[in-house]
């Protein structure tokens, strides 16, 4: 009886919480700022639109990415409108925001930014990194060869005193 009881009270805490956490989402989604293409390259053209204005257009503002503002008219039920990334954009992960022109309605959308080459495929940085720290190998061969030469002696005395550790002769 115990094991049936806490099985059907499982089951019940399991559905209200999965009703819970899924009900908001389908609500939220008219609220969102929907962006065409979500991921883009530096300079291309994203088409932006959201139902939460229908009754008229909003005002877009992309200046987190870079863009400036942007409008967005009235279009088969829905605010749409247009804004271009610019070249410089950096890779990453900016909001986008509008604001309803009636009633002040504020949403927003998330636009990813990449970088890919022309071919279409991911492209990774090249070059090095300006730490002021220096490189492995410096311009001066002397400098190159005292280091290199002051790394034989410790690496050869460091394996003389542990050999003469082995053999019980001491330190």
């Amino acid at each position: 009886m115990r094991r049936t009881a806490r099985l059907l009270t499982g089951t019940a805490l399991a559905v209200g919480a999965l009703a819970t956490v899924v009900a908001p989402v389908y609500g939220a989604d008219a609220d969102r700022l929907e962006l065409r293409p979500a991921s883009v390259d530096p300079g291309e053209r994203v088409t932006v639109d959201t139902s939460a204005c229908r009754d008229g257009g909003a005002a877009g503002d992309a200046s987190a990415v870079g863009a400036g503002s942007f409008a967005l008219a009235p279009h088969k039920g829905k605010a749409t409108g247009r804004f271009r990334v610019p070249p410089s954009a950096q890779p990453g992960t900016y909001e986008i925001v509008a604001t309803c022109a009636a009633g002040g309605k504020r949403v927003a959308g998330d636009l990813v930014v990449t970088l890919t080459s022309a071919s279409g495929q991911q492209a990774h940085p090249r070059g090095s990194v300006k730490t002021g720290v220096g490189g492995a190998l410096d311009r001066d061969p002397v400098q190159t060869a005292a280091g290199v030469a002051a790394l034989a002696v410790a690496a050869a005395g460091g394996t003389w005193l542990l050999h003469r550790r082995a053999r019980g002769d001491g330190i």
